[in-house]
């Protein structure tokens, strides 16, 4: 078992994102995932930071896939997915609707936006010629064992949620630009004043989600630290790690330490308090319980 990056969800700018991937480079993982995730309208702003992200991590030894959207609704978008198809790298896909791009026999990975809940489905992506799948992190760990052991028999590498809020919801209406009184249309991309996401409270002023322009998450940083010997030994491929700005090197270093060195997971979640004070962990729904159960 080892670690992949997923895309930045969030609205960074090209600096941060320029010196996030060159972090990546020197950082214990295996794989990388690049790609603009939530909104399309944020692309412009940072593409042309891909090919040197790619040439660097791939420099490095690293594996490095491009993202489609989540969401892919506009013409444009259809366009920008056919154009990811057509480089010489690997695709995930984040939106099943990706798939009718997809050029014939050509492989292909998934990530965990896509609703892969049951043998069927997974055995279907791989016939279609999935090769590697990130799983919804809604699972509880008796089905992540049951299509671990699918996955294996479909040649299919199998990836869990490891760290980091959760995506929970993807919509066609932009709840940041709507809290500011803006159209989606003339967001002014409010969002990138909130670079990992801006809290939603209850009326009772209790930390709730996380939104993210057009996107969903969960309020906790979701964690699969207390579940990672038991991950190992059902033959998960991967725990994906979700880029955040704050430490995020020392959070790679931390799981890697699970991976490596059997770092309990009380021990784990005693550094992942250390270095991001104030920030929740949850144990997501591996144990069978409400996501946001709180780690002891």
């Amino acid at each position: 078992m080892d670690l992949t990056i997923g895309p930045i969800a969030f609205f960074w700018s090209a600096e941060q994102v320029r010196a996030f991937y060159q972090m990546l480079a020197s950082t214990p993982v295996q794989r990388v995932v690049i790609g603009e995730w939530v909104c399309s309208k944020r692309l412009p702003f940072w593409q042309h930071e891909i090919p040197a992200a790619v040439e660097a991590l791939q420099a490095a030894g690293k594996e490095v896939a491009l993202s489609t959207l989540t969401l892919i609704t506009l013409k444009r978008e259809r366009r920008q997915t056919a154009g990811l198809f057509a480089s010489d790298l690997p695709v995930e896909i984040a939106d099943l609707g990706a798939l009718q791009h997809l050029p014939e026999g050509a492989p292909f990975w998934v990530g965990p936006t896509v609703n892969v809940y049951n043998e069927g489905t997974l055995e279907w992506l791989a016939a279609k010629g999935a090769r590697r799948i990130c799983l919804p992190p809604e699972l509880p760990l008796a089905s992540v064992v049951q299509l671990a052991r699918a996955g294996r028999q479909a040649g299919v590498a199998v990836e869990v949620w490891g760290h980091g809020r959760a995506p929970l919801a993807i919509s066609g209406r932009c709840y940041h630009a709507r809290l500011h009184d803006r159209a989606k249309d003339n967001c002014q991309f409010v969002c990138a004043e909130d670079p990992d996401g801006r809290l939603v409270e209850t009326l009772e002023g209790q930390p709730f989600l996380t939104v993210n322009g057009v996107q969903t998450l969960s309020h906790a940083h979701m964690t699969a630290a207390p579940h990672a010997a038991a991950l190992r030994e059902a033959g998960i491929s991967a725990l994906r790690l979700s880029p955040q700005q704050d430490n995020f090197d020392d959070i790679i270093n931390i799981y890697a330490q699970i991976l490596e060195n059997g770092l309990p997971a009380p021990d784990a979640l005693s550094d992942l308090r250390r270095i991001l004070p104030g920030t929740v962990f949850a144990q997501g729904f591996l144990d069978a319980q409400p996501g946001a159960t709180p780690c002891p």
